[in-house]
């Protein structure tokens, strides 16, 4: 059964095992606006947690996302490249970033579940 942590940079992570998808939230996606370009990392790319991870660019800025854990890239989203507007249409699903395998999974404890992640949204409103 997978598992979805939040960072306070607004990333989250899915984690099943030791194998973990990213991407960023939909308060991020809303947030930025029509997103026009992203580029994610190459499999096999060693990530740092905290650490640049992809880039995300929409009509009002440019951004980066942070890796919220360390680890191995196994698979980036391509899909992206072609069509960046699914970061928008379904940021939590097809708009993943990318995929890595974990090196370290005790440094998931850091990130927030759910209901803080909703408590760090309302607080920025």
């Amino acid at each position: 059964m997978s598992e979805t942590r939040y960072t306070k940079s607004h990333e989250w992570i899915r984690i099943d095992g030791d194998n973990a998808t990213v991407g960023i939230t939909a308060f991020a996606a809303e947030a930025l606006g029509d997103v026009v370009y992203v580029e994610v990392p190459a499999a096999g790319k060693a990530l740092a947690k905290g650490k640049e991870a992809a880039v995300v660019e929409s009509v009002k800025a440019a951004s980066e996302v942070y890796s919220p854990v360390t680890g191995t890239v196994t698979e980036g989203n391509q899909a992206l490249a072609d069509d960046p507007a699914l970061v928008n249409k379904d940021a939590t699903g097809d708009g993943w970033f990318f995929k890595l395998t974990l090196a370290d999974t005790s440094e998931l404890a850091d990130l927030l579940d759910q209901a803080a992640y909703d408590a760090l949204v309302a607080e920025s409103h």
